[in-house]
């Protein structure tokens, strides 16, 4: 098949879907076939929305295991900003199954309308989920959305991640993680910190280092 036919066959309707099919099940599998545990902050405000951030290698199961975290009340949900681009509606697909809801865009295509809506998102009482150096990084790179959407919003951070003791790194971009099964899946979220009084440059080394730092 050539490349322009591989393309075409990526973005058949029919072909998201069932992928879409396979990566909610492969999800809630590995969830399943996996021993959890959790590392740092237990407990959160329950009345108050977050906007939570991971690194785009750990997407596969970290707004998941954040529902798991949060134990929502049934009025919240979390959105989560997905790239526009192709691999988006992949990814857009599976967390739909999931039961968490989608703000599309990035720094690259709709960015400001998928910004806004997750703003609005965090008005209400929900929670957003960013990956800021998402969808084609630099790996591990800040991007001003999440920035912007802390101070517009004046909701606090939470920096997250998984720890899979069984798993497999792609050779992608951003060694995206995939868990393999019958291991321990460790969520690790970090204490909620706010952005004020910090200007762009300051802000992305605090995120950064939040992040880091549950990685230790």
């Amino acid at each position: 098949m050539s490349k322009r036919g591989k393309r075409g066959f990526l973005r058949n309707r029919w072909v998201i879907a069932i992928i879409g099919w396979i990566g909610y099940l492969y999800v809630r599998l590995i969830y399943l076939l996996n021993y959890k545990k959790h590392s740092g902050i237990k407990r959160l405000d329950p009345d108050k929305p977050y906007i939570v951030v991971f690194w785009h290698e750990y997407i596969l199961l970290s707004a998941f295991c954040w529902r798991r975290l949060r134990k929502n009340k049934k009025d919240r949900r979390v959105f989560a900003m997905i790239s526009e681009h192709n691999d988006g509606e992949y990814i857009a697909r599976i967390v739909k199954h999931l039961g968490i809801g989608a703000t599309r865009g990035s720094s690259t295509r709709g960015g400001v309308k998928a910004l806004l809506a997750a703003i609005g998102e965090l008005k209400k009482g929900n929670d957003a989920a960013f990956t800021p150096d998402g969808p084609r990084g630099p790996r591990r790179s800040i991007a001003e959305g999440v920035i912007m959407a802390a101070k517009k919003s004046g909701a606090e951070i939470v920096p997250i991640c998984f720890k899979a003791s069984r798993s497999y790194r792609l050779k992608s971009w951003d060694r995206f993680v995939i868990p393999k099964p019958f291991g321990t899946i460790t969520l690790c979220a970090g204490k909620p910190f706010g952005l004020e009084g910090l200007d762009n440059d300051e802000s992305k080394q605090r995120i950064r280092q939040a992040l880091e730092a549950i990685e230790i």
